[in-house]
Order: structure tokens, then sequence, then C-alpha cells
């Protein structure tokens, strides 16, 4: 069947399949990128980065509204981009194995997905150009490298045998959104970036594989054929430990970015105590493997990554701007 056409399967639904596409498409964002939940998510990761940028470079206030929303609304679309990407590099496997997703169902259409793209690339394309071209420099260094991640580097074979340089290779378009985010900031001022950012940029790099293996850590009654788990891969424990591990590797590079921004002792406590809170749900699932306890450290990866954000650069510029 063509890509274009709209799929169907013992999961579809005909009263949506048929619904305005309008109405098709808020339940493919509520499903595979909820703006709410993903959309706070990218505005506290661009508001801090730019915060994180200004703190080190000992700039006061903030950036311009319309510069910020701007940005705003490029980094959620790039991420949004992402998403769509996934839906066609997987098509395969998300037809096989999970069948139940807004694709394989027959609820969107692959050129309907395509047309979003288009419409997204546009929509940022046109809103930097309009108002700073200088932005599309950085703009479009990630969106090259989404490019070069949907078709996987052209080495699709080997990335999909090879889990561990698959995920650190896609990894990447986060800092460089981190870079585009952080550069409303040090790039259009014509500064120069400061060295913390490095360090934020790690951060932001570790995040993204503590996210990717936090959803993956599975139950064993959760697992299912076709479905990629880091449980199954490696086992219950390697796969918590793991986990942790990159935890604790995002611990010292957040320690590190601290440093570098000036913030002394206590950031060093909250970035603590938020390691070992957010590092809990791991000892609780080494003790009995449930679901419950496998979703508690999906959702310590994202409270994780979330008060990373805000440690390091929304929290300081906030209290800067509501209090000094």
């Amino acid at each position: 069947m063509s890509r274009s056409a709209h799929l169907s399967n013992e999961f579809s639904r005909i009263e949506e399949n048929q619904a305005p596409f309008l109405k098709r498409l808020y339940i493919y964002q509520k499903e595979r990128f909820p703006l709410l939940g993903h959309g706070l998510l990218v505005l506290a990761f661009s508001f801090s980065a730019v915060s994180y940028s200004r703190i080190c470079r000992g700039v006061e206030g903030f950036i311009d509204g319309t510069t910020f929303a701007v940005g705003a609304i490029t980094t959620v679309s790039l991420f949004l981009l992402v998403r769509i990407a996934d839906e066609f590099k997987d098509a395969a496997d998300d037809a096989r194995f999970r069948p139940e997703l807004p694709v394989p169902r027959g609820l969107v259409s692959f050129r309907e997905l395509g047309t979003l793209a288009v419409g997204a690339v546009v929509l940022q394309v046109a809103l930097n150009a309009l108002f700073f071209p200088k932005m599309l420099v950085l703009y479009l260094v990630v969106v090259t490298y989404l490019g070069l991640m949907t078709k996987e580097f052209f080495v699709a074979a080997w990335l999909k045998k090879h889990q561990f340089w698959y995920v650190t290779s896609h990894m990447f378009i986060i800092p460089l959104v981190d870079v585009y985010a952080s550069g409303l900031d040090w790039y259009l001022e014509g500064a120069a970036a400061p060295v913390g950012l490095l360090f934020f940029f790690g951060v932001s790099y570790l995040n993204g594989i503590v996210l990717e293996i936090g959803r993956k850590i599975r139950a064993p009654e959760q697992e299912a054929e076709g479905v990629l788990t880091y449980t199954a891969m490696l086992g219950g424990r390697r796969a918590v430990v793991l986990w942790l591990g990159v935890l604790l590797l995002t611990l010292v590079m957040s320690i590190l970015a601290s440093y570098f921004a000036g913030y002394g002792k206590t950031g060093f406590v909250v970035l603590g105590v938020l390691f070992s809170l957010c590092s809990w749900p791991a000892v609780l699932f080494l003790q009995q493997r449930s679901p419950k306890r496998a979703r508690l450290i999906e959702a310590a990866s994202a409270l994780w990554t979330i008060a990373m954000y805000l440690t390091l650069g929304g929290g300081p510029m906030l209290t800067k701007l509501l209090f000094d």
C-alpha cells in the first residue's frame, strides 16, 4: 500500500479515521506528541538555554519577548519534526509490532504527516527569516542533522544491529537544538559562546539518553515481541544500573555547568538532592520489577530532565527577574 494512503487494521476506529483532519490531528498529537506536556518541556528547555547563556555571560535581564516567542515556536516545532521523522523511519516495525499506533491503524496518513512537516519547516524558515535571518545559519545545522537522522546516516541496517551507536548518534539532535536556543542570546548579540555552555549541552545530551533508557525499562509482563526495551536487551538489573550510571554522569556534567555559572554550594546541594530523589525509583524497581515501579523510573527521568533545565538556567533567571 502507498505511504500516501491511510492504513487500517484491527485497531482502526472508523469514526476517528473518517473524522475531519483537524480532529484527527488533535488525536494524533495527544497520543504521539502531546503539545501541553511536550510544549511545556521544550519551553523550559529553551528558556533555560537562553537563561544559562546570559547568566554565564554576566548579562542583565532576559532577551526580548518577541525573540523568545519566535525561538520557542521554532524549537517546539523542531521536536515535532523529530516525532514525524520517527514515524517514517519506524513505519515497517510499527506496522508489524505496534499496530495500535495512529499511523498503522489509519488515523493519519504519511502524506498528511509529510504535509504537516513541510508546513512546519516553511513556518520555521519564514519566522526566522522575518525576525532574525542570522539564526537561519544555526537552524540549518539542526535541520541538516535531522535530515541525516531521518536517513539513518545512510547506514540503517548497521545502526539497527548496534543499538548503542543508534541511540548516541540520534541524541545529538538535542544539544544541536540547544545551540539554536542559546544562540538567541550569544549568537544574535555577536558574542562568544560562554565555555559553560559546553557542559550545559552535555547535560542536554545525557538527559536525552536518561529519557530514552527510562521509558524503555519494563517489568517482565510488559515485554512484547518486536518492542525494543533495555530490560529485554540487558536484563532488568543491568538496564537499571545503566540508567543510574547515565544519571550519575549527568549529575557530574550538571555540577560542572553549575560551577561555570557561578552558582556555588547551593547549586551543588540542590543537584545532589535531585539525584537522590530521582534515583530512588531504580532501587524500588530492583526490589520488585512491577509495571508501577517501571513507570516510576520513566516519571523520574522526566522529572530529572525538567529539574536540570530549571536548576541550571530557568530557576536562577526567574529569581533574578522577579527579585533583583
